[in-house]
């Protein structure tokens, strides 16, 4: 499947509903330029936060328009009062009114706030934020699922008619095996969204303990512990990538795993290897890295590079928008 066919798929779900997504940095020429398109193409209706009438004539000197996209400035909003008393409940006597306002003043913390409160289904940031100031307020305020502890990051890697799934290749520097199970299983149902029948490889440098170590033991339980939780879902492991992927190598290594050499889904036992296998993928295999998708929480909330282009935006926008309408049909 080709990265336009993908979102091609990711259109058809999200433009009957037309979601809301808020875009904080609306002082950002990617971001006006990526609100215009997708406010033009009719998929989403961005909110950008800032000053309306500056971000408007940004808007007007680049030659684009926002006509249906609304700007909410925090100083000026009307119910900036409800959000700071709905700020003030969240944060359970860890802040006073006054704290809490100059919080909201902040825009990644107004623009989660929009979204925790319901004015929004979800919120990409992080063209000119850190992947922290984009993903603390979303901790704070939306937390995570029931049953998760840590949010993770994914990428869908695309080439031709071929799409997997990496984790986390985002967050979590050392993840436990327990956290590794969380990862595993929130995956899964990352790649359902994406059309993959998920069957997870749990990776390691040993496959079915052909090596013994700390390291592999944390795999082996992490994979024990996310087939007890989810036995609905293919989880198998520990893998080496080439017997989790290659069949006639699975089927020498581990004949009795159902994957049988398909993995579509691949969970890293740590960020440094899971950063380093999605860019060797990358550059090496030419495979476009989508992502990364931030899971685990209750609403979406994505992180952009602050090398992002505007096609970045863009693109993280509808996959935002898509895990908003997913997220309301559960």
């Amino acid at each position: 499947m080709a990265v336009s066919d993908l979102f091609a798929i990711i259109k058809d779900k999200v433009k009957a509903t037309k979601p809301k997504v808020v875009l904080p940095e609306g002082d950002d020429d990617r971001i006006v330029k990526a609100a215009s398109r997708l406010s033009r193409e009719e998929l989403i209706q961005p909110i950008l936060i800032g000053n309306e009438k500056e971000i408007r004539e940004r808007a007007a000197k680049l030659g684009f328009s926002l006509h249906d996209c609304e700007i909410f400035d925090p100083d000026t909003y009307e119910h900036m009062g409800e959000l700071v008393q709905l700020f003030v409940e969240r944060r359970k006597g860890k802040e006073t009114e006054e704290s809490a306002r100059e919080k909201l003043n902040d825009p990644n913390y107004f623009g989660t706030m929009l979204v925790y409160s319901g004015r929004a289904g979800g919120l990409v940031s992080g063209a000119a934020h850190s992947t922290g100031d984009t993903v603390r307020p979303a901790l704070q305020i939306i937390k995570t699922k029931p049953g998760i502890s840590k949010t993770s990051g994914v990428f869908i890697m695309v080439k031709e008619d071929k799409k997997f799934v990496f984790a986390d290749c985002a967050i979590n520097i050392s993840p436990t095996d327990e956290e590794l199970a969380e990862i595993a299983i929130s995956t899964a149902e990352t790649a359902k969204i994406f059309d993959i029948d998920p069957k997870v490889a749990m990776l390691s440098f040993s496959t079915k303990g052909s090596a013994a170590s700390l390291e592999t033991k944390k795999v082996s339980t992490a994979t024990t512990m996310a087939q007890e939780q989810r036995p609905d879902l293919v989880i198998d492991g520990e893998f080496q990538f080439d017997a989790a992927f290659v069949p006639t190598v699975a089927e020498k290594k581990a004949p009795d795993s159902p994957l049988q050499g398909e993995a579509n889904v691949f969970i890293f036992p740590s960020l440094e290897s899971g950063n380093l296998g999605y860019k060797i993928a990358q550059r090496l295999g030419n495979y476009e890295a989508i992502g990364p998708i931030l899971q685990g929480l209750n609403q979406p909330v994505n992180d952009l590079s602050r090398g992002c282009n505007t096609e970045d935006v863009y693109k993280l926008s509808l996959i935002t928008a898509m895990q908003s309408v997913e997220d309301q049909t559960k």
